[in-house]
């Protein structure tokens, strides 16, 4: 990796009305053991957007998503060479601190995860392990803040004590997404965020991820085409660890520029 020192500072960065990347990928190759994942991959996430990954299943874009926050160091046989990006900083400098790096690049997973502790607390427990508190007033106007964000305060405000095991699915879903923004993130990464919920919860979910783009970046990782379509501006095409094809959304589905991305989108592969 090339190195670029002092990623902790970054937290100064704060919003502005400006967009660019705020994460550039350069040369990026992943491997797990001998076996090579992700083949030279370069690709660009603008600032304040939704950007998708789509491509069949063992293509790689759950795998360059996991190294965006480096959860792939949890691998022991995974190795990650290229360069990788936040805010113009490199990721995976030796000095840079992880807890750091995932506090400003959080993680929504596939299958929604709530600690086993009441509403309140799985909002709370980031900020306060982060030390980004000072008074339980704090603390509570951040669980407010990220409940409503996440559109599920109006839904839990009398049940903050309650478990959130006990939420619905899609509650559950928007409740650990409340749980990645209250720790003030820049960047929300979704892996496949809505594959285990109903139409109605995908769809609110789904309008959801519309709102937050407005303050957060967002990387999606999609089976769906329509939902790539539904919810993101620029949507990035995998194949067999390569990626094939990057652009606009709507030039990709509408006007792709490779066979294998207009292939993948009429159902010939994948």
């Amino acid at each position: 990796m090339n190195i670029h020192p002092n990623i902790e500072g970054s937290q100064a960065v704060t919003n502005s009305t400006e967009t660019g990347p705020i994460i550039e990928v350069k040369q990026a190759q992943v491997y797990y053991g001998e076996k090579q994942a992700i083949i030279d991959v370069d690709v660009n996430i603008d600032e304040y957007s939704v950007t998708a990954f789509i491509g069949p299943s063992g293509c790689g874009k759950s795998t360059l998503l996991r190294c965006l926050n480096r959860m792939n160091d949890v691998i022991p046989i995974c190795r990650v060479e290229g360069s990788i990006k936040l805010a113009g900083q490199e990721i995976y400098a030796p000095e840079v601190d992880v807890v750091s790096l995932r506090q400003k690049v959080g993680m929504v997973f596939q299958k929604p995860n709530p600690f086993p502790k009441s509403i309140f607390e799985n909002i709370a427990y980031g900020p306060k392990i982060h030390s980004m508190v000072k008074s339980k007033t704090d603390l509570e106007e951040i669980v407010e803040t990220s409940l409503r964000r996440a559109g599920l305060w109006d839904e839990v405000k009398d049940r903050l004590n309650q478990p959130g095991t006990g939420l619905s699915g899609g509650q559950q879903q928007r409740l650990c997404i409340a749980r990645a923004i209250a720790v003030q993130p820049k960047v929300i990464l979704m892996d496949e965020p809505c594959s285990a919920l109903d139409p109605i919860a995908t769809a609110t979910v789904e309008t959801l991820i519309d709102e937050l783009r407005e303050k957060y970046t967002i990387v999606i990782v999609t089976h769906s085409m329509q939902q790539a379509a539904r919810v993101s501006q620029k949507t990035a095409f995998f194949h067999l660890g390569e990626l094939v094809e990057f652009g606009s959304t709507e030039q990709i589905f509408a006007a792709p520029k490779e066979e294998r991305t207009q292939n993948y989108i009429t159902g010939r592969i994948g």
